[in-house]
């Protein structure tokens, strides 16, 4: 398992970048990119898509693990039990199906 800096960091080097030439990709400087890397900084969501496409992988993917993270740190500042997973799980559906039963109503 690797927090999401060591994620991003990973697929930088995997992608023969270093941190000066990812942070211009997008938007930000080689410092703000060092302090993501190393979890002292969490990165805008708006940044997500460039940074897909920075390390050509799907924003899907940057995105879940972005998510991931954020959720697995709030679990773990608040003590959250076991059944917090369960119950995200279970909003997480209800929300999709809210979305798709509004998006097909004919008014």
């Amino acid at each position: 398992m690797e927090s999401f800096g060591d994620y991003v960091r990973r697929l930088r080097t995997e992608n023969g970048l270093n941190q000066t030439e990812l942070a211009a990709k997008i938007g930000l400087d080689s410092g703000g990119l060092s302090k993501v890397e190393n979890g002292k900084k969490e990165l805008k969501e708006n940044k997500l898509d460039l940074l897909a496409k920075a390390l050509k992988i799907d924003s899907k993917e940057i995105k879940e693990q972005y998510l991931s993270e954020r959720f697995a740190e709030d679990c773990y500042k608040y003590k959250c039990s076991e059944t917090v997973f369960h119950l995200a799980e279970e909003k997480a559906k209800y929300y999709k199906t809210v979305k798709v039963k509004q998006g097909n109503l004919n008014l």
